[in-house]
């Protein structure tokens, strides 16, 4: 197996994205570990939209200016912003100005609203398409149930959900663990995801 994680000056091995600030604490305590309630949700579908095509460096730098410009990820605000939200995020400089995925912010929190009123929750509903199995770590960029939320989504009128963006999802928010075997973070998600349980095992 290949050397798929990197040891940094505090001795720790951990994946190799993981080098350097911000990534390193984002890696040690929000990767992977489960994530509680539907806003803090809505910020992590929001946030693998914007990162379409650019880095999660890129993102995590500019994401106190997110949750500043989007009402801290509130579903019901955002899904009320107007043309005038619209102009005013294309003006702010602290985010991604991309007319695209700031109107496909709004837009999804809209049908977040109407999920919602369905599911009773984004939460519930997301971890439907959880893996029931593990996997090798790195080995894969989409996956069936990936897939399936990115199909099920499109079909509901969401955007910027592609399966790769979908499939970042559940790694980011423990709906499968991705850390490298030897990262001395995957036993902690590991230990975080039987304790989050009915989500996973």
């Amino acid at each position: 197996m290949p050397d798929d994680t990197i040891t940094i000056a505090d001795g720790r091995a951990r994946c190799l994205w993981a080098a350097r600030e911000p990534e390193t604490t984002y890696h040690d305590t929000e990767w992977g570990f489960p994530i509680a309630g539907d806003t803090a949700l809505s910020e992590r579908v929001c946030l693998e939209g914007f990162q379409s095509g650019l880095s999660w460096r890129t993102i995590l730098i500019k994401r106190e200016n997110f949750r500043a410009a989007f009402a801290g990820f509130d579903i019901e605000r955002v899904a009320r912003y107007t043309d005038a939200d619209v102009a005013r995020l294309l003006a702010d400089a602290g985010i991604i100005r991309h007319r695209g995925k700031i109107e496909a912010s709004i837009n999804n929190a809209r049908r977040a609203v109407e999920l919602i009123d369905e599911q009773g929750s984004l939460e519930s509903y997301f971890w439907k398409y959880a893996p029931a199995g593990d996997h090798v770590p790195g080995s894969m960029t989409t996956s069936p149930e990936s897939l399936a939320l990115s199909k099920d989504l499109k079909k509901r009128g969401w955007r910027f959900v592609g399966p790769t963006t979908m499939f970042a999802l559940m790694q980011a928010t423990g709906m499968v663990n991705d850390h490298a075997y030897g990262c001395v973070v995957r036993e902690d998600v590991d230990a975080a995801l039987r304790k989050a349980s009915p989500h996973k095992l």
